[in-house]
């Protein structure tokens, strides 16, 4: 009996999984684009060391202000380096940032919205209070302070955007469990005496894992357009690392006598940022079979 109950268990699993796929890539051309974006840009940052045809730091002032051509084939920048081994490099700390940032925040920021959302008394006022703060303050202007204050480098710009967007993942999973708290399942689940860790991550987390797709994803790309908004100010990554902020910042000066410097990156900021929402949202509604639309 328990062999074929784990079987049934199982297949329903890998059933799940054929549906979800199907809903994902059923909603659409746009989503199918979009998934071969994102998918593409992490492979050019995960082998961005074998792909660019030359160092992105290597100068060459002979050759600077080149248009795109068949030896540089998105032109050089004023110091006559490759822009597109600098937007290939670019891509790759822009990704790490985000990725490792998204998923710091998304960690604690889950963890203490579950508590706060659960539990009440001075616990749950404390994060709410503390939330509450930070939200009152622009999220741009939080995460520069941060910025400032924790110094420039990569780990650094790192932490200081994942702290700016911790309330965010509070804020929207203290509403999802207040919300499924009260359900017939979590009453029963206390009533019979199971663990409050486990009803919290085997009930509560999954019903709210859906949305968080998404605020993940938004969150990717928001944390692509502060770290390219922070290295453009000088407040994030210094050069000669290339990132895309810098990269605009650079090229600001000579916008009307080369603007591909500046155009190139913006347009893998904005390509990139909305490939990321379009990609949450499909895999909030493969998730989330109430959700089925097409795009």
């Amino acid at each position: 009996m328990d062999n074929d109950f784990a079987k049934l268990q199982r297949e329903t699993r890998k059933r799940n999984r054929k549906q979800a796929l199907g809903i994902f890539f059923g909603r659409g051309i746009i989503v199918k684009l979009c998934t071969v974006v994102v998918v593409g840009f992490i492979f050019m940052a995960v082998f961005a060391d074998w792909i660019t045809p030359y160092d992105p730091a290597a100068q060459n002032l002979v050759e600077k202000l080149q248009t795109p051509s068949a030896a540089h084939w998105l032109g050089t920048d004023f110091l006559g380096r490759d822009v597109l081994s600098r937007v290939i490099y670019g891509g790759r700390v822009s990704m790490y940032v985000s990725l490792l940032s998204g998923s710091f925040a998304a960690v604690i920021g889950i963890g203490l919205g579950l508590v706060a959302g659960y539990v009440t008394g001075m616990v749950r006022r404390v994060i709410m209070g503390m939330t509450d703060i930070i939200l009152s303050i622009p999220g741009m202007v939080f995460t520069l302070i941060i910025a400032a204050i924790m110094g420039t480098g990569v780990m650094s710009l790192t932490l200081a955007i994942g702290i700016g967007m911790i309330p965010t993942y509070i804020r929207m999973v203290n509403g999802l469990v207040l919300s499924l708290k009260e359900n017939d399942y979590i009453v029963a689940s206390k009533l019979v005496g199971r663990p409050e860790s486990k009803i919290l991550l085997k009930h509560l987390l999954p019903n709210a894992f859906p949305s968080l797709i998404v605020l993940y994803t938004i969150n990717l790309g928001n944390a692509i357009m502060t770290e390219s908004s922070l290295s453009y100010l000088g407040v994030g990554i210094n050069p000669p690392t290339a990132t895309w902020g810098n990269m605009v910042s650079d090229a600001y000066a000579y916008l009307l006598q080369a603007p591909w410097l500046a155009m190139i990156p913006g347009i893998c900021i904005i390509i990139l940022i909305i490939s990321f929402n379009v990609v949450g949202d499909g895999l909030r509604d493969a998730l989330d079979p109430r959700l089925r639309g097409k795009l």
